[in-house]
């Protein structure tokens, strides 16, 4: 299996969407711009907040796996994939990408 390297590319704050319709909480989302996580297939990467890992966690499978080429050429690099997590008030773009030198198969 291979190992997956996922780096937070970018984050997103929208304030007029988190003061529209937000209730307030004290503590959100750690993850910053360039941090760098290694997954070991379906083992989420200690760090990564369970959300994001719930939306990008198919598609590290399927990298772990040897697949690849998502939505028939979406990425240019077809062993690897752009998912953004699930929260609407301060997305996280994520790249994610097979290290090739992880073979283990």
């Amino acid at each position: 299996m291979k190992k997956i390297k996922i780096t937070a590319i970018r984050k997103v704050c929208h304030k007029d969407l988190m003061e529209q319709y937000e209730n307030p909480i004290e503590h959100a989302c750690d993850i910053q711009e360039g941090q760098v996580f290694i997954a070991n297939g379906w083992e989420r990467p200690e760090g990564l907040c369970l959300s994001a890992w719930e939306t990008m966690s198919p598609f590290v499978m399927t990298l772990a796996h040897g697949g690849g080429n998502f939505y028939d050429g979406w990425m240019k690099n077809p062993k690897s994939a752009m998912i953004s997590c699930n929260d609407g008030f301060r997305p996280v773009s994520f790249l994610i990408e097979t290290l090739e030198d992880s073979d283990e198969d």
